[in-house]
């Protein structure tokens, strides 16, 4: 679905990806793991449109989306849920998610509404509550809402679990699976916890200073105890 040849990336004369080639499968999650400062994030941003491309061509259903600006890689079918500042808090539950209906009909606005008050129930519960005034699992849930008004078919998450409790970490990665389950949407999940992202990914790619060392299965990216111990922090 996305395929990425050769790519260096990064922010105005700063490289920080260097001759990243794959592919991403559809309807699979891809946990992309790593140390602090290894490039996950921009990975991410990239496919987006968000950062400078030096070098390198990204492909989306064989179309080219190289240095694309966000709005057009939307348009395409991807969404990028970054890790703060998704919501607008300063509205309500309601709000944000008919902000995110803009430029659909309002029968099939109306449709979609009621589509992910059902996948969400988060968004009904507190349809008239203001954003910020939600935990931020609550807060990462609609804005995982408002995401899927635009029927996407591939999902980028950018640490959805970080600063989170327990039990919604739990939630949130629950529903992720279920986008992947249920809607059979292609996601390219970053995760600071490894361990977290790798018992939900099917696959993984470990990055570690803007190199991709590892690309292959979750399961066995878990079992690799040397990669786990010296990049991840997991017992050997």
């Amino acid at each position: 679905m996305i395929s990425i040849q050769d790519l260096e990336a990064g922010y105005g004369p700063l490289h920080v990806l260097f001759g990243i080639t794959t592919t991403y499968q559809r309807d699979a999650i891809t946990a992309i793991v790593g140390p602090n400062g290894s490039g996950k994030s921009t990975l991410l941003k990239t496919i987006f449109g968000l950062t400078k491309v030096f070098r390198g061509r990204i492909t989306f259903d064989g179309r080219d989306i190289t240095g694309k600006p966000p709005h057009f890689v939307s348009r395409l079918g991807i969404a990028y849920l970054p890790q703060t500042e998704n919501v607008f808090a300063n509205l309500t539950v309601r709000e944000n998610v008919m902000m995110a209906t803009y430029g659909l009909s309002k029968d099939v606005a109306a449709e979609r509404v009621e589509e992910v008050k059902s996948f969400i129930p988060v968004v009904e519960r507190y349809w008239n509550r203001k954003a910020g005034s939600l935990s931020g699992g609550e807060r990462q849930l609609v804005a995982m809402a408002m995401a899927l008004i635009r029927r996407p078919r591939v999902m980028l998450f950018d640490e959805p679990t970080a600063n989170l409790s327990p039990k919604f970490a739990k939630l949130v990665l629950e529903q992720i699976v279920r986008l992947r389950d249920d809607l059979k949407i292609t996601v390219l999940l970053v995760e600071q916890n490894a361990l977290r992202a790798l018992e939900h990914g099917d696959r993984a790619q470990l990055l570690v200073s803007g190199q991709l060392v590892y690309d292959g299965s979750a399961r066995d990216l878990l079992e690799n105890r040397e990669l786990g111990r010296i990049y991840l922090g997991l017992r050997s």
